[in-house]
């Protein structure tokens, strides 16, 4: 593991970052950081996960590139734990597998791109550029609304203490409410969220299914709005 720059902690002037390199395979990981070093940018490697987490928080990243294929704490797990503990910059995963479903899981972890071994450096290098030109942003990966938690990824919702078992329909209506709490969502809109477009729109079917939710989360956390649509309640559950 490269020793820390004191000096060069916080965002760079004229476009240069400071980058931290995630990633086992020494070779890689010593190509990727000389590689950010000869275009003027400032780069740490962590050899595993549980590195990446303190250095993380010990220095104020403007990117991090992050390998899905780590010892112990993989990267998905890593990415999780970076935003459990308020680490939003931004983080680009890496990895070599083609799968949706691994993709999906790092976006769903918190991770904000997604590059596929093999890759090109030029190509990594505008990725980075991109992202450390958005705004930072604080962006929970799980979302809290009064005593509702509800985590995206591994799709499991609480109220309180007590886990709630919900049908692949129900939380997709759960998270669009939670992500909007106290807003009027109308039935098409929840129709969106869970259904495909070629839906008969005219069903009561999201009658059906917020009647449902309100028999698992309490009768009073779902508001409906007579003409409009339905709210959840801030202070839900």
């Amino acid at each position: 593991m490269n020793a820390l720059h004191p000096g060069l902690i916080g965002r760079r002037d004229n476009g240069r970052m400071r980058v931290l390199v995630v990633e086992d395979e020494a070779r890689m990981a010593n190509l990727l950081a000389r590689g950010l070093r000869e275009e003027g940018h400032a780069a740490d490697v962590a050899g595993s996960g549980e590195d990446a987490l303190w250095m993380a928080r010990a220095v104020p990243y403007d990117a991090i590139v992050l390998d899905v294929m780590l010892p112990g704490l993989d990267g998905f797990g890593t990415c999780r734990e970076l935003r459990s503990a308020g680490v939003w910059a931004p983080v680009l995963m890496l990895t070599a597998r083609d799968a949706v479903d691994d993709r999906i899981a790092g976006l769903d972890a918190g991770a904000d791109d997604y590059l596929l071994k093999p890759f090109s450096f030029g190509e990594l290098l505008a990725r980075l550029r991109a992202l450390a030109r958005r705004a930072p942003e604080e962006r929970p990966t799980t979302l809290a609304v009064g005593a509702l938690r509800l985590d995206p990824a591994t799709r499991r919702v609480w109220r309180g203490d007590d886990e709630v078992e919900l049908s692949a329909k129900s939380f997709a209506l759960l998270e669009a409410f939670m992500r909007r709490p106290g807003e009027v969502l109308s039935r098409s809109r929840l129709l969106e969220a869970a259904w495909d477009l070629g839906f008969e729109s005219r069903s009561n079917i999201v009658d059906v299914y917020v009647r449902s939710l309100r028999e698992k989360l309490g009768r009073d956390s779902i508001e409906t709005i007579r003409g409009a649509g339905y709210r959840l309640r801030p202070d839900a559950g």
